[in-house]
């Protein structure tokens, strides 16, 4: 059906019913607040919803659904493929709905709808609390943790999903529910990684676990002695205790005072170790690979927050990832895995990742829709360039890394990790059997498939 015609009127009604603003394209700030991460994205809503409460978010979902106008919700914008916009559809912008409230003495945190990593990450650091959150901290809390939620803490605390203790959300219907372990207990499992199906997220309640110290080790080796590096990565993450994390990954040296000048602008193996503890744990941790060459070092005990900042992805860039989670690493995945760095488009800001999985990510057997939880080995090639002359390469490059590692890989995603990749690819990313089962929760909440700018979850009818 197409689009009915948004008249003066119309829109006039809307701002008067919202505590927030809405926008089209004759108002000033429209470009700024169409603008999203990833800058290959350029889409053009009819109208910008910029909600300051549940309310609102009612107000604008009914409203879209009254004019037959594409829904689009957006809090951190980070989605690859640009879901948090609709061409000529209604974005439902949460940013304004970022409050984060801290209740220490229940070890729970209340999260806006619209709030970053940042919102989050800061607000607890004080009490030395934390829970578990994306590797960069400008992604938004709530896309992140219904997709799953995978993190620097995961080993120790569980994916951030694994944390959630209630949702908030405004429905197809422009109704609000609560979903818990006690309300609503199966649209709380379908937030376990169904990611926006099911309504705008307005607000997430997390729990918090005690961080006292928090430390990394990240080292600069050469690629010519990547694989050795690697190899020594591996069995350093297999043997650790759950208080380490990490990564693992080829990229471009940047200008940081810790880079030697020489390595600034070239390939390098960086090898990074984090730790649930002080200093002297990561220490002991990375030996291993402090014993081997390396350019750099830098091992340090540092606030949370602030290793959440420490990779964060320069903005304005184009993107493209995928990812491909692996039963097994064995010597030949490491070299296939080496391999494909010497293609890495360059000069880009792309990195070449592999993630350690495991400990209390893989012990959690909760029956949440997340397959891709058992397995302990991820690789993330993450695409990140400047030129619109480098899409056709860096995209190849990235489907390169998929089919090289795709012996070792068991098949399931993680979806947050990936843009569009297909229907296929969705069914993967929950499980066969799961995604009956979301179908069917999906069928309760959005019938009619109006939230369906995401990895896509169709109303059971419509499968």
């Amino acid at each position: 059906m197409a689009p009915r015609t948004t008249t003066e009127a119309d829109l006039t009604g809307l701002r008067e019913d919202l505590a927030g603003d809405a926008l089209t394209p004759a108002d000033t700030g429209y470009d700024e607040a169409r603008t999203v991460f990833n800058s290959m994205i350029d889409r053009h809503p009819s109208v910008i919803a910029q909600c300051e409460s549940p309310t609102d978010v009612a107000h604008a979902v009914r409203f879209a659904r009254a004019h037959n106008l594409e829904i689009a919700v957006r809090g951190g914008g980070h989605s690859v493929a640009g879901m948090a916009l609709s061409e000529g559809g209604l974005v439902v912008d949460l940013r304004r709905m970022n409050t984060v409230t801290v209740d220490p003495a229940s070890r729970a945190v209340r999260v806006g709808g619209g709030a970053i990593m940042s919102d989050l990450d800061r607000a607890t650091q004080p009490y030395a609390l934390a829970t578990t959150g994306g590797r960069v901290s400008t992604t938004g809390v709530g896309g992140f943790t219904l997709g799953g939620g995978s993190g620097w803490l995961e080993r120790k605390f569980g994916l951030a999903c694994d944390n959630l203790l209630g949702v908030e959300l405004v429905t197809a219907d422009g109704e609000t529910v609560h979903a818990s372990a006690d309300e609503n207990p199966e649209l709380f499992w379908a937030l376990h990684g169904g990611g926006g199906n099911f309504g705008v997220a307005t607000s997430l309640t997390l729990e918090l676990h005690e961080l006292p110290a928090m430390s990394m080790a990240l080292l600069l080796h050469p690629p010519a002695d990547g694989r050795v590096v690697v190899e020594t990565f591996r069995d350093v993450m297999e043997s650790a205790p759950d208080e380490a994390g990490g990564g693992c990954l080829y990229l471009t040296a940047p200008p940081e005072d810790f880079v030697p000048e020489h390595l600034v602008g070239t390939l390098v193996c960086t090898t990074l170790i984090t730790c649930a503890g002080p200093e002297e744990q990561v220490r002991a941790l990375a030996a291993p690979l402090l014993a081997l060459d390396h350019e750099a070092e830098v091992v340090a005990e540092l606030p949370y927050a602030e290793l959440q900042c420490m990779l964060d992805d320069p903005p304005g860039m184009r993107n493209y990832w995928s990812a491909e989670y692996l039963e097994s690493f064995p010597n030949a995945a490491v070299e296939a895995f080496c391999a494909r760095a010497s293609d890495i488009p360059m000069p880009s800001a792309t990195q070449h990742v592999l993630f350690p999985m495991g400990g209390a990510v893989t012990r959690n057997t909760d029956g949440y829709p997340l397959p891709w939880r058992s397995a302990p080995w991820a690789v993330h090639p993450f695409g990140v360039w400047e030129s619109p002359s480098d899409d056709a390469r860096s995209r190849q490059w990235v489907r390169d890394v998929r089919a090289a590692m795709r012996p070792w890989s068991g098949g399931a995603v993680y979806l947050n990790f990936i843009g569009n990749e297909g229907s296929d690819r969705v069914v993967e990313g929950v499980g066969a059997e799961n995604y009956a089962r979301l179908a069917a929760v999906k069928a309760k909440y959005d019938p009619g498939n109006a939230f369906h700018l995401n990895h896509n979850v169709r109303p059971a009818a419509q499968v």
